[in-house]
């Protein structure tokens, strides 16, 4: 009789997978000239981008990523550091009110953690300064996200006019659904906001941009992580997640070797008097599905198998049903060293020590000492310095035309402190730098 139905492997899918992935790199790539788009009105701006989604799509990619998206943020949260503060220290006590009355009516620990973001993601934000009706005073402070800022294109003096604001993910056509907001000059915002006003100007709302300097002269800068995108390992970094996946979901590993002798299945015939090889092809399915049962299942745990056996004239035993347990795991997991090499490109390219965020898979990882974290935090704050002076323009304009003598915007590090100091952190004033102090 041929036995040949007995040999089988159950639950077992066999299909292959292809993986369509969108090439990162074409984010950046402009296949069309940018040139200005015109509004209803007739007022203009340069898209960013060749779709003007540009940002949109950058922020998608993140997204995309668990390392990426947590590099940002940590890089976000470093720039922020102890929080946006106007020290009034050598102030008189009618300027520490003021000053106090200007943080009370505006949210500076929302603004500031905003454009550090809007910073580390795009190299460039905005902030908006709101003069009271006499135009004597600033009295309010805002964000606008850079994602839905849009620049209007350059006059023949090589000045931007105006800063466009709106949801640029919908199609946009007439000025109604823009907010229009004069912009200070870029290099010199002070002068041009004073020469405003002693014009007699009856605007009361300016946008102040501060911008990261980059090697090229674009309208809006290429983040410096651009390379990230352009490169390969965003792409491998994303394949690599979809082919556990797809392994994951398309193959089952087999668990079990069920070796089952042909004895076994011949007194099973005879003992339930089955001739039939339809009806022999059904009895193999149930008993297989008995034994499959027998194995999975937590009601099953700690059970045991006995089985009949007899011993070959050459002394070996022969069971009729020996089961082998299939040891298929890798040390590690597959892919492990590949997904660590990309983490750790993504690290640096994003400028994260990984120790920092912890994002290094595998348990064999190396892990640096708490000194070497401690100095490592240190150094991604003191390289905030070039960022902070950036975004504290705006500030020197608001203390500046307020006349708030002797305040200046400061953001403390947070020094980590080893134990023998008996507290976990301590803030550093740069007024306390300059002055070598610390």
């Amino acid at each position: 009789m041929d036995f040949s139905f007995l040999n089988s492997v159950e639950e077992l899918s066999c299909s292959a997978s292809v993986a369509f992935t969108v090439d990162s790199s074409q984010v950046f790539k402009e296949d069309v000239d940018i040139v200005p788009i015109t509004l209803s009105s007739g007022i203009q701006y340069v898209p960013w981008g060749a779709d003007n989604r540009l940002p949109h799509n950058i922020l998608d990619l993140i997204e995309r990523d668990e390392t990426l998206s947590t590099c940002q943020i940590f890089n976000a949260e470093v720039c922020y550091g102890n929080g946006l503060h106007y020290n009034t220290d050598a102030c008189s006590a009618s300027v520490r009110s003021e000053v106090e009355d200007f943080l009370l009516c505006n949210n500076m620990a929302m603004y500031f953690l905003g454009v550090c973001q809007d910073f580390k993601h795009f190299g460039w934000c905005v902030s908006v300064i709101i003069l009271d009706k006499e135009g004597k005073r600033i009295v309010s402070v805002h964000r606008k996200e850079a994602c839905y800022c849009r620049f209007t294109p350059a006059n023949k003096r090589g000045v931007i006019e105006n800063v466009l604001y709106a949801n640029w993910n919908k199609s946009v056509s007439s000025v109604e659904e823009v907010e229009v907001i004069p912009l200070l000059s870029l290099e010199c915002p002070w002068h041009d906001l004073q020469s405003r006003l002693a014009r007699n100007s009856h605007l009361r709302k300016f946008a102040v941009v501060s911008r990261v300097p980059t090697p090229d002269s674009t309208y809006y800068p290429i983040p410096y992580y651009a390379s990230l995108f352009k490169g390969k390992w965003y792409n491998i970094k994303q394949l690599i997640g979809m082919a556990k996946e797809a392994k994951l979901k398309n193959s089952a590993p087999i668990k079990y070797h069920i070796e089952v002798s042909t004895k076994y299945w011949e007194n099973i015939f005879k003992r339930e008097r089955i001739t039939d090889t339809a009806l022999m092809q059904k009895r193999v399915v149930e008993e297989k599905r008995k034994i499959i049962d027998f194995l999975t299942g937590a009601e099953n745990s700690g059970k045991a198998l006995f089985s009949t056996f007899y011993v070959a004239p050459t002394g070996e035993v022969q069971h009729e049903v020996v089961i082998n347990n299939i040891e298929s795991d890798k040390e590690g997991g597959d892919w492990a060293s590949d997904i660590q090499e990309a983490v750790n490109m993504f690290c640096f390219t994003m400028r994260v020590h990984s120790n920092l965020v912890g994002s290094v898979p595998g348990k064999s990882q190396s892990n640096n000492s708490g000194s070497d974290k401690r100095e490592l935090y240190t150094i991604a704050q003191a390289l905030q310095r070039p960022y902070h002076d950036l975004l504290f323009t705006v500030h020197r304009i608001i203390m500046k035309f307020n006349n708030w003598v002797g305040a200046f915007p400061e953001c403390p590090f947070i020094q980590l402190t080893t134990l023998d100091e008996n507290k976990d952190a301590k803030l550093v004033s740069t007024e306390h730098l300059k002055q070598g102090k610390v």
